[in-house]
C-alpha cells in the first residue's frame, strides 16, 4: 500500500503542477485577447459603403452611399441635422467620386441625402449608360480628413456582382463586365 500511496501522491502532485501551469496559460491568454479586444474598441474605424445598382429601363446607374454622419460632418465643419448640409454634400460629392462607363466620363446627379443618427445616406446618379463593358470609379471620400478611411463599393450590372475598394493610394478603381 505505500508504493501504491506513493505513487498516488507523486501523480497527484504532477497532475496539480499541469493545473496551474495551464490556469497560468489561460490567464495569459484571457488578459492578450482582453487587450487586442481593447484596441479595436479603442480605434475608431472610418469607412464608407456605396451600392451601384443599374437601372435598364431608364439606362441609369443609381448610387447610395452610407457614410458615418460625424465623419462627413467634420470634414464639411457643418451639422448634418441643417439644411445647408445637402448643399454641402453635393458639393462633396462632385469633388471626390469621378465616374466613367466605357472610358466616357459620366455627370452625376445628386438626387438627395438623408441623416439619420450615425448615418449619412447620400444619393446620387449617372443617365445615359446603355450598356457596361467597363466602370472606373475614382472615390477619395474623407480621405483628407482620415488616411485609414476605407471605402467599399459594390456593383450590381444586369446579375453581375463586382466590387471595389479604395484606400488613400488607391483612388481609382476599374471593373469589367
Amino acid at each position: 500500500m505505500t508504493i501504491f500511496n506513493t505513487f498516488e501522491r507523486i501523480i497527484f502532485q504532477k497532475w496539480n503542477l499541469k493545473l496551474e501551469i495551464m490556469k497560468k496559460i489561460i490567464g495569459i491568454i484571457a488578459i492578450g485577447l482582453l487587450l487586442i479586444s481593447m484596441s479595436f474598441v479603442l480605434s475608431d474605424f472610418y469607412s464608407s459603403m456605396t451600392k451601384v445598382d443599374y437601372v435598364e429601363g431608364s439606362k441609369t446607374l443609381k448610387f447610395s452611399t452610407k457614410l458615418n454622419s460625424e465623419h462627413i460632418s467634420q470634414v464639411l465643419k457643418i451639422n448634418p441635422s441643417t439644411t445647408a448640409f445637402e448643399a454641402e454634400v453635393k458639393k462633396y460629392v462632385n469633388n471626390h467620386i469621378e465616374v466613367y462607363v466605357n472610358g466616357q466620363k459620366k455627370a452625376l446627379t445628386f438626387t438627395g441625402s438623408q441623416v439619420n443618427g450615425e448615418t449619412a445616406w447620400v444619393y446620387y446618379e449617372a443617365s445615359g449608360v446603355a450598356d457596361i463593358s467597363s466602370i472606373r470609379i475614382k472615390n477619395n471620400i474623407l480621405f483628407e480628413a482620415f488616411p485609414k478611411q476605407m471605402n467599399l463599393v459594390n456593383i450590381a450590372y444586369k446579375g453581375a456582382q463586382k466590387n471595389m475598394t479604395f484606400m488613400k493610394g488607391k483612388e481609382v478603381n476599374e471593373v469589367s463586365f
